[in-house]
């Protein structure tokens, strides 16, 4: 069992309120019975609710890294504000009883083992002559891939009316008809096509100063463009050959739609064994043209140095049912690493995972993997970002001699003089450059910076914005 603080169980609610309601039953001595096993791998108890029996809930540590939550209580909120207090009463100290593991709990950690058996066994790699190939339903994904193209045909006529008509000639009447295709849009399994015209809609409607509007507007265009482009040719290869592997080199086949399972991942070989990674960064935010509030982290691979980063979604409808991460401070250790398809900073995800305090070792074992060249950092940011469909604000770890401002100008130094420009940016909405003359002195030199890109595609600019700086002893968060 983890040690349970209280800053451990707020990170486990799903929202402020959950954390409220919790710390409250815990304050109103709601819970009559508050036990654990004699091995401290299961917390259990009774607590008072609005009928005459308690609520039986418990929080089973068996794994570590993965704790299950159960109550019986009718609530959809998971984990519930029963099983929060119960963990909130171990936090604050209150008083726990050995006892034995009841019997309903028991039989349920039988049935999880042998799942879990079950699926180490299908998991298990044959011979490459040997391995498995995934059946595919041939009929049902031609049919599925028919209805796409249908999709993608109607984005890419109405994509060329836009950039023949110009988009001084988009007023109120022509973005409610876009609005209406995007629409018409969610009928064809092509939700980033959807979302991608959505956000066209959106940077049309924006108050900012016209060039700066038709500047975005021209760049999403062109994402448009190339989706349809290349979503059409991949497309009509897979309607070709139903059996031919899916494609894993970008992330065409998500923008596509394609929900990936973690049992394909490993089928393609996206999985990474035995991995460490500290969260270096954190930002929470809205996609209003997805529809979805998206909270992502920015980690470290303390073995590669590769810069990898979660994302966790939660649609609107179902945001207050679901748990909202925050930032993570300690060193998630997982067995098994599953890497979506993607480019400079894929996107990963863990089933189970331990976790241990980070040290002074860890953060210079950071510092060490800071990338210490500006040009050749320029030279591969360069290379990603000259693909319409790859991540606009890719993220590297840089190294840097000196923080510094010139005439106005805030810019890292690399130990060849070599300059990197920061500012803030607008499409963020949270600035960094104004918390710089907080740090020390200390903190301005020789340290590491992760920083975020983004090429201006009015003036062919590159510019960064800085998001945290790592030092010998700490990570200092300024992007949040």
């Amino acid at each position: 069992m983890p040690t349970i603080t209280e800053a451990y169980v707020d990170s486990l609610a799903p929202n402020a309120g959950a954390i409220k309601n919790g710390r409250d039953l815990v304050k109103k001595n709601s819970f009559p019975l508050l036990s654990e096993t004699g091995d401290a791998t299961l917390l259990f108890g009774e607590c008072k609710g609005s009928g005459k029996d308690p609520y039986r809930c418990s929080v089973d540590f068996v794994n570590e890294g993965n704790p299950v939550f159960r109550c019986s209580c009718p609530s959809r909120q998971f984990p519930c504000k029963h099983t929060l207090g119960l963990l909130y009463a171990r936090a604050l100290g209150k008083g726990f009883t050995i006892a034995e593991i009841p019997s309903d709990i028991a039989d349920k950690r039988d049935k999880a083992e042998k799942r879990e058996e079950k699926k180490k066994e299908a998991a298990a790699e044959p011979s490459d002559s040997a391995k498995p190939k995934r059946k595919v339903n041939k009929s049902a994904l031609v049919k599925k891939i028919a209805v796409q193209l249908d999709g993608l045909g109607i984005l890419e006529k109405l994509v060329l009316q836009l950039t023949q008509a110009g988009l001084g000639s988009v007023d109120k009447k022509t973005l409610q008809m876009i609005e209406e295709q995007a629409k018409q849009l969610g009928n064809h399994y092509i939700p980033g096509a959807q979302a991608g015209l959505r956000e066209f809609v959106m940077i049309m409607r924006s108050e900012s100063d016209k060039e700066s509007v038709y500047t975005a507007a021209m760049e999403q265009l062109l994402a448009l463009r190339a989706l349809t482009k290349k979503g059409k040719a991949y497309l009509e290869q897979r309607a070709a050959d139903p059996d031919s592997p899916m494609a894993t080199d970008t992330n065409l086949e998500e923008l596509l739609g394609h929900a990936w399972q973690l049992a394909e991942l490993r089928e393609y070989g996206r999985v990474q064994k035995e991995t460490e990674l500290l969260q270096l960064a954190f930002m929470s935010y809205t996609d209003e043209a997805r529809g979805e509030f998206a909270d992502t982290g920015w980690w470290i691979d303390l073995g590669s140095g590769n810069i990898r980063m979660t994302r966790h979604l939660r649609p609107f409808r179902a945001a207050k049912a679901m748990r909202e991460e925050d930032t993570f401070q300690q060193i998630v250790k997982t067995g098994e690493l599953f890497i979506y398809p993607g480019e400079l900073n894929p996107r990963v995800r863990w089933e189970n995972a331990a976790f241990r305090e980070p040290a002074a070792s860890d953060y210079a074992a950071v510092k060490a993997l800071a990338a210490a060249s500006y040009p050749d950092v320029i030279k591969q940011v360069k290379n990603v970002i000259k693909n319409p469909l790859a991540d606009k604000n890719p993220v590297m770890l840089v190294a840097f001699q000196s923080l510094e401002q010139i005439d106005g100008q805030l810019i890292l130094r690399d130990v060849s003089g070599k300059q990197l420009q920061l500012e803030d940016f607008a499409e963020n909405g949270r600035q960094t450059t104004t918390l710089i003359s907080l740090l020390g002195e200390e903190e301005l030199k020789e340290q590491a910076a992760l920083v975020m890109f983004r090429h201006h595609l009015d003036d062919n600019r590159l510019s960064a914005q800085l998001m945290s700086i790592v030092t010998g002893s700490r990570i200092i968060r300024l992007l949040y």
